[in-house]
């Protein structure tokens, strides 16, 4: 690879890897609640190629920082402050792992846009420990394991509250194929998506940064409402045991910024699974339906959209092709996931994008994705 030559003093690569983003065609913000969630790897990713240098440092740079940062492996420190600490925490993970770690030059490329709800922070993460761990021990990880592990250090070492799905579809991806996880007993299976079917995803270019806090209190005030629903049901826990009928009857009980959140994840978990046989049987166009469904209740009761992502999905949903299309990823920006006829897809694309600009002055990025594999050697 030139530019890593470059960079590393004429120095050719040794090996390189792949890891996908995700997007997640429904069950948005249930992933913490312990239900059932739809996401699929996409053929945007993370590459990473590396070589040994002898040396007892390890050495990182991207394509959008091509300032390298060197990491004593003596004396990893605790942060970076930068986006190379998703890298630094899957090091931290895998010394106590006792995986014997050697000095090597690493630069990473991506095709997903950051900050963009694609999942490029759990790609980088799942991305390393896979690398990290074959490049090393010649043993690729088992994938279920891995994105849990990568999962931990987002949570403990980054320092947000995330679910599993991310680090979940990033590991264990596959081609053709949407992944039905449920979140609680980590129990998966395939679902086909129609192959006359396109996943488009539309970037507003409006970005978010999830540790503000936002997401946090989301979580928290899912938490919340499983407290106080426990008076009346005292099995709960998490709101994913709490079917709609009655939730219906006990709501009145809770605070309404709390409702409104908790209101959301139950009848997410119930479009999810309603979701489950219009897949089966082929059934795009209900399918689609409850992604619009979706969106207008991550907008009115979760609030995690904003304006550009409301325009994003009013003028795809106005367009010859759609099926449905919502907001995807964690909100507060980024991109809408939209499913599309894949004959019209390609104008589908061209509308939208001039569509979205007209109303925001914005020019959005839109892609065509096919759904990919998870991390992998290649």
């Amino acid at each position: 690879m030139k530019k890593f030559s470059e960079i590393y003093q004429g120095q050719a690569p040794e090996s390189a890897y792949f890891c996908p983003g995700r997007v997640n065609l429904i069950g948005e913000h249930i992933d913490y609640n312990g239900g059932l969630v739809l996401p699929a790897a996409i053929s945007l990713g993370i590459t990473a190629h590396i070589r040994k240098n002898g040396t007892r440092f390890i050495n990182l740079c991207s394509d959008h920082s091509e300032v390298i940062t060197s990491l004593s492996i003596d004396a990893l420190p605790d942060k970076t402050l930068h986006w190379t600490d998703y890298v630094v925490g899957v090091l931290h993970s895998l010394h106590k792992k006792e995986l014997t770690l050697e000095g090597c030059d690493v630069y990473f490329t991506s095709t997903l846009p950051q900050g963009s709800g694609l999942s490029s922070s759990a790609a980088l993460e799942v991305l390393s420990y896979y690398m990290f761990c074959h490049f090393f021990s010649g043993v690729a990880p088992e994938r279920v394991a891995m994105a849990l592990k990568c999962q931990q250090i987002e949570n403990n070492f980054i320092g947000l509250n995330c679910g599993i799905m991310d680090q979940f579809a990033s590991a264990c991806g596959e081609e053709n194929r949407l992944l039905l996880l449920d979140c609680r007993l980590l129990e998966w299976r395939t679902l086909p998506l129609p192959k006359d079917v396109a996943i488009v995803i539309a970037d507003t270019t409006k970005r978010r940064t999830l540790t503000s806090g936002e997401y946090n209190r989301r979580r928290a005030d899912c938490e919340e409402a499983v407290r106080l629903l426990k008076k009346f049901v005292p099995d709960i826990k998490s709101l994913r045991d709490v079917n709609l009928e009655t939730f219906n009857q006990f709501a009145s009980h809770l605070p309404e910024q709390v409702h409104k959140r908790a209101r959301h994840v139950v009848e997410e978990i119930e479009r999810t699974q309603l979701a489950i046989p219009l897949l089966e049987n082929g059934d795009i166009q209900q399918f689609g339906r409850l992604l619009n469904e979706c969106h207008a209740s991550l907008r009115n009761l979760y609030e995690v959209s904003i304006s550009e992502l409301d325009v994003m999905v009013q003028v795809a949903q106005s367009l010859p092709g759609c099926y449905g299309a919502r907001l995807t990823g964690a909100g507060f920006g980024g991109c809408t996931v939209n499913l599309v006829s894949i004959e019209k897809a390609e104008d589908f694309a061209n509308q939208l994008s001039a569509g979205y600009e007209a109303k925001t002055g914005l020019h959005p990025e839109i892609y065509v994705c096919q759904s990919s594999r998870g991390a992998t050697f290649i």
